[in-house]
Parts: C-alpha cells; sequence; structure tokens
C-alpha cells in the first residue's frame, strides 16, 4: 500500500501534448551498448517501464554522421537505415504505459568525427574538447552551414516521429550540445545574428525547434536539456543566464530539462555530490515558464523526490543512475516497498561502460544490460534446479548477492563470515573518507537476506576444509575475498619491491583496521583507481605530511572513467598532499624511498619514516585450493559442486563481484558449466550478441 506522502509523485503531468502518468522521469543516460548492442539498451529500457517509469529516454543519439564521437559508443539516426533499431526501442520503452523519448545531440565542438572523417563544425572554430583532447578543430559554421543543421534537425525529428517516439530532447548541456554551444559565450564568439547578445545566441534554439514543430506537427513533444552553470567564469553560460533565458524563451519547449554545468558536475559520485546537489541552481526557475520542469540530482529517497515537488522547485523527478540500481523504484514506492529499493551508491560505475566503451555495469544491480543479453530481470529468477541447498562462505559483496539471489531460486542457504559482522570489503570501505554510500551494497542485500526463511547466517565461522566436508551442503561457494599485498607487486613491479623490510609499510588493509602511520608518509599508487586518494585523504586528516606518488600521469588515472579524477586531485590539494606524477618506486630504504622516473627511470629519493602500499591485492583463495585437492571426498561428503566467486577468484571492483555472485546464482544447476565440480568452462557463448548485418558488394 503506497504512503499517501508519495501521492504526489503519481499525479500525472502533462508534456506539451502528451500525458506522463507519474511524474518518474528517466532522463537520457549511456549504457556503453548504444548502436552496437541495440537489443540489450531495448531490453533495458522496457525493464524500466515494467518499474513504473512514466518517461523514459534513450541516452543521446547522433542525427547527422558530420558530427559523432567516436570512439564512444552512443545511438545513431544518421539514415532511414536506422530507423527500425530504434523502433524497437521505442516499442519497448512504450509498453507499461509510459512515454518514449529521444534524445537528439549534434555534438559540434565536441564531435571530432574520427569514424566519418568529416570537419567538424561549431558556432565559432576552436580546438575540438573532448576527453581524449583529439588534435582537432572545427570550422566555424557559416549561415549555409546554419540552414543546413536546421534541415538535419527537421529530417531527423521525421525520423523520430517514424520510430513511433513520443518526446524529442534536444541536448544542449554538459557541454556536449550544439544549442549549449551557441548559447555560451566561451563557444559562440560570433558577431552576426547568432552571437553577441544573449537573444541572438538563443535565436538557433529559437529556429530548430520551430522547424520541428512544423515537421511532426502537434502528436510529439520537444524538450530542451540546458545546462543550469557551466561555472566556467565570465564567459560562461552562468545560472543567472539560464534564468534570463528561460523567461526570455517561456514558451519554447514543451519541458525545460535541467542539467548542472559539466558532466563531471551533474554526475559527480557520492563522495563529492550529496543527493538534490543540484537543488539551489534549480530553485526558482519553474516560476520562469508555464512549462514544467524536470532536474536530477542522484534522488534515491521517497521523501526528498516528494519535497521537490510540493515545494515547487520541480514538475518531475529526473534520475539516471538511480534508474539503473533500480528500475522497479516507480513501483516499490507505489507498492509501499520502500526497504526493497537497491538504492544507487553513486559510485558511477555504470559511467565506466560508456567512457572505455564496453557493456555497462552496476554495484547495486547485476542485471543492468543483462535483461536481453544473458535473459536476466532484476526483480524475477527461475526456481532451483536439481539440488537442495548451498553453503556460501564469505559474506562480502559477491557472497551476500550470491546468498540473497540463491534464496530467491529456493535453496536452503547458509553464509559462513570468519569475522564477527557481515559485509566483507564493503564493511571497512564504507568507514573511509566519501565512501559511506557505499554500505548500501551490504545494507540492502543484509535487510533482503534477513526476510528469507531459507537463508542462515554464521558469523565468526572460519572454516577449514574439514569442516566443509562434514557439513554435507551440496555445494559450496567460496566467496573469502581479497588482501592487499605489501610487496608492492603490481604494474612497475612483477616481483616484490626491493628492500621491502626497509621501513614500515603499511596496506589498506592495514589502514581500515586502524593500524596508522604517522610522521612522514609515501602513498605509493600503483592501483590507479580509488583507493590511493582516499588513503591519502584520510592520512593527511589524521596528521601526516603526506606525498602520494604514482607512475601514472593522474592522480587515481581511472576514476577518469568515473568522472571523478579531477576532483580527487583538487580535494587532495586543498588536504595539503604533495603529489608526484609519472614516478614509481624502485626500492625502500631505512630512511625513505628511492623513486625512479616511468620514462627515463631516473632516479631519486624522498625521506619518509612509513610507505602506504596501493599496489595490488591477493585472493583468499587457499581454501577452494585445499578442498580442490580433496576432490575425491567430495562426493562420500555429498558436494555437487565448488565454485569460487568474485575477489577471492580474480580481485576487481565491487560492482566485479556482485555480478560475479549474482551470476553464480542464476547459473547453478542450470548446466551452463560443463564440469561444475571444477568450474570449466563450456564451449557455448554465455550471452547473446548481434551482428552487424553485411551490405551487397
Amino acid at each position: 500500500m503506497r504512503d499517501p506522502r508519495y501521492d504526489i509523485l503519481f499525479e500525472p503531468m502533462a508534456i506539451g501534448p502528451l500525458m506522463a502518468k507519474n511524474r518518474f522521469y528517466q532522463v537520457p543516460h549511456c549504457n556503453g551498448g548504444g548502436y552496437r548492442d541495440p537489443s540489450a539498451a531495448a531490453a533495458m529500457r522496457g525493464i524500466k517501464a515494467e518499474g513504473g517509469w512514466g518517461v523514459i529516454f534513450t541516452e543521446q543519439t547522433e542525427m547527422h554522421h558530420t558530427s559523432e564521437i567516436t570512439p564512444f559508443i552512443e545511438l545513431r539516426l544518421w539514415e532511414d537505415k536506422d530507423i527500425p533499431m530504434l523502433r524497437k526501442m521505442a516499442q519497448a520503452m512504450k509498453t507499461h504505459g509510459a512515454l518514449a523519448g529521444i534524445q537528439l545531440a549534434y555534438s559540434g565542438i565536441n564531435g571530432p568525427n574520427m569514424y566519418t572523417k568529416e570537419v567538424p563544425l561549431a558556432p565559432s572554430a576552436l580546438p575540438i574538447r573532448t576527453f581524449t583532447n583529439d588534435p582537432v578543430q572545427a570550422r566555424a559554421m557559416d549561415k549555409t552551414d546554419i540552414r543546413n543543421l536546421r534541415r538535419w534537425f527537421v529530417n531527423a525529428a521525421k525520423r523520430c516521429k517514424l520510430a513511433e517516439f513520443d518526446l524529442i530532447c534536444l541536448y544542449g548541456a554538459h557541454g556536449f550540445g550544439i544549442f549549449q554551444h551557441f548559447l555560451s559565450r566561451a563557444t559562440n564568439q560570433r558577431s552576426d545574428e547568432y552571437g553577441g547578445s544573449l537573444e541572438n545566441r538563443s535565436r538557433f534554439a529559437r529556429e530548430v525547434i520551430a522547424d520541428m514543430r512544423d515537421a511532426v506537427g502537434d502528436s510529439m513533444a520537444i524538450t530542451l536539456r540546458v545546462s543550469l552553470d557551466e561555472t566556467i567564469g565570465e564567459l560562461g553560460f552562468s545560472n543567472a543566464e539560464v534564468r534570463d533565458f528561460i523567461a526570455m524563451n517561456a514558451e519554447l519547449p514543451d519541458l525545460w530539462d535541467l542539467a548542472q554545468g559539466t558532466w563531471e558536475d551533474c554526475s559527480g559520485p557520492s563522495r563529492f555530490k550529496e543527493e538534490a546537489a543540484q537543488e539551489a541552481l534549480v530553485r526558482g526557475i519553474r516560476d520562469l515558464s508555464p512549462k514544467p520542469v524536470v532536474g536530477v540530482g542522484r534522488f534515491t529517497s521517497p521523501d526528498v523526490m516528494a519535497k521537490m515537488i510540493r515545494q515547487g522547485t520541480l514538475d518531475f523527478i529526473g534520475c539516471a543512475r538511480p534508474s539503473i540500481a533500480d528500475p522497479f523504484l516507480p513501483k516499490k514506492i507505489e507498492e509501499g516497498r520502500i526497504d526493497d529499493i537497491r538504492e544507487c551508491i553513486g559510485c558511477n560505475i555504470c559511467i565506466t561502460g560508456d567512457m572505455t566503451q564496453a557493456i555497462s555495469r552496476c554495484t547495486q544491480n547485476p542485471t543492468f544490460m543483462e535483461e536481453w543479453r544473458r535473459g536476466w530481470h532484476p526483480e524475477k529468477i527461475a526456481t532451483r534446479g536439481s539440488s537442495d541447498n548451498v553453503l556460501v562462505i564469505g559474506s562480502g559483496p559477491a557472497g551476500l548477492e550470491a546468498a540473497r539471489a540463491l534464496a530467491l531460486r529456493g535453496y536452503d542457504v547458509a553464509v559462513a563470515e570468519a569475522r564477527d559482522s557481515f559485509g566483507g570489503r564493503v564493511a571497512r570501505e564504507r568507514l573511509l573518507p566519501g565512501l559511506s554510500a557505499w554500505g548500501r551494497v551490504a545494507d540492502y542485500r543484509l535487510y533482503q537476506i534477513g526476510q528469507r526463511p531459507n537463508v542462515q547466517m554464521y558469523p565468526g565461522s572460519d572454516l577449514g576444509v574439514q569442516d566443509v566436508l562434514d557439513f554435507g551442503f551440496q555445494n559450496i561457494c567460496i566467496a573469502t575475498g581479497s588482501r592487499w599485498r605489501a610487496d608492492g607487486v603490481a604494474r612497475q613491479h612483477v616481483l616484490p619491491m626491493p628492500g621491502a623490510d626497509a621501513l614500515p609499510v603499511f596496506t589498506p588493509d592495514d589502514l581500515m583496521e586502524g593500524r596508522m602511520p604517522s610522521g612522514k608518509v609515501v602513498v605509493f599508487d600503483d592501483d590507479h583507481y580509488y583507493m590511493g586518494g582516499v588513503l591519502a585523504e584520510l592520512t593527511a586528516q589524521k596528521g601526516c605530511d603526506v606525498t602520494l606518488v604514482t607512475p601514472s600521469a593522474y592522480v587515481s588515472d581511472w576514476t577518469i572513467n568515473t568522472l571523478e579524477q579531477g576532483a580527487i586531485h583538487r580535494r587532495l590539494i586543498a588536504a595539503g598532499v604533495k603529489i608526484v606524477l609519472n614516478t614509481g618506486i624502485a626500492r625502500l630504504h631505512a630512511d625513505g624511498v628511492e623513486t625512479s622516473c616511468s620514462y627515463t627511470d631516473q632516479r631519486g629519493r624522498l625521506t619518509c619514516d612509513a610507505v602506504i602500499m596501493v599496489a595490488s591485492r591477493m585472493a583468499n583463495d587457499s581454501l577452494f585450493h585445499a578442498l580442490k585437492a580433496r576432490q575425491a571426498e567430495w562426493a562420500d561428503a555429498g558436494i555437487r559442486s565448488v565454485q569460487l566467486i568474485g575477489d577471492a577468484s580474480a580481485p576487481g571492483p565491487i560492482a566485479w563481484a556482485t555480478f560475479a555472485g549474482h551470476r553464480y546464482a542464476r547459473e547453478l544447476d542450470s548446466g551452463v558449466w560443463a564440469d561444475e565440480h571444477g568450474g570449466d568452462w563450456g564451449d557455448s557463448l554465455p550471452f547473446r550478441r548481434e551482428i552487424t548485418e553485411l551490405a551487397a558488394d
């Protein structure tokens, strides 16, 4: 039964000629699939329709071949051949009464055109702005180019209608869309009627929307996504100017879609951005136009969502990451199942799928982008197979997810945890600076497991081989995690670092267990994800004189893919951490470390009292191998299968662990594994993929 406090979230709301059934609005978001995996993307959006979202959008869709963002894999609407792919997506999105929207993007100053080899076009001639600093410049559009671009938008709008979409979103936010490029004085330095005053800089948007309305009639709604503040000083499209623009063009779109500045600003991780972080930038804009407003802010709390509507800040609750973490978020609120919501932890691992041109993942929702590929549904799972019970050893992300999903399938499950508390790595990492939201990984699963009578939890149970053989469980799932290495073995050193006994060395595990260094500390980061930066911040907070040394050209290099690398660097500088880039550690000495240039091997010295070694991790797989050594005894013990999963198999990010746990639970007794006793792979592909159709010669 729905809590009456949330009734306001389920009120129908008009968007131009259309009526959304509620106020849950899945804003455009990437998924790593795009034109390469259209059926996977379509099924993912269709699941959200089933989950109760009132409005569902595609990711950005490149609407003309003269502006594309290779190597990133988005949707394309370049010609009529693209319509069937997009129609399949629209039809999936419109099931269960949702409105289907498509975001049209012309990337302009952000489109390097590496695939099409076309010369990029932009309001002014400037270097292309991309994540990879491509050495390409755009040509300034002349009046003929602008007329052509207007026509291309009309052609795209007609194709959107043929593809059966209800709404079209014009992308002018995050610095990525041509509409923002015309609106911002930083990218529009024209002196004609399209440049200079705000009225002139608004002209292109007015013309395109008028053209499109003429083309598609009154059957479709047109929305405009604009940045709330470029945050780049006087030249940028500021929040004050955004408000002037909306007031000046109050009737222009059917809905205003508001998103902060850069993508990094808008989709910052929970470490740097709280829920509803954009509220101050949005407040009051709704009063400037009679058209509805949608905004974002990693909304996970129904109370915050209802407050945003009730106080008149927003008309629709825009969600990208929360809709990934739980596609059924609206339905769970409607059914009064608030505690069943898989809350987004704001880790941004979903974004890495786009940044690495891979299929996206979600830490909280392992079924994301596997709905079509593997047939995984986030709320449904097959009943158990031929066996009855499972012993899960370890209660980290992999073990808890395996236990949760196994229990749903109907297996009797026992979870044995060597420590006195459950949660594994997230129980410790959630206590580090900025990572408290990551505890939701354990909290959600422990709550769900607690509702199941067929799961028994045993803390303080450090099991040995004989214990496992004596218990009589049919299936053994070993999810015993990993530990950080103290010997420096990672990328720079494939053998232990020389001089490892010369001075105190601490690992991330040491710090998370409360063993802290003091004095002058060198943090050596050869892991390149978040841990090195987090521990440098932690030790600085504890009063240490901290220097972070990394062989990479960036602090926490891989976090470029999670949109937080710049924020991490700024945070460390503010904390007083000294940063040494492009530098490894060749050897440890009694009074400090011997450094080595990543390029020339030139040596140097840094004095310190201790080193925090953030290198690689070693899988805790000894129990698994000990059991394998006694495989001849399995049958007599009633054991049918033993599998090693998660960090105990191969350490990785938390999302890799929850995926491994979910996959184990899905595939147990399914015949996917050729030899469940040893876990050997079969010969068949374990997921579906789409093959490009060959054109006729």
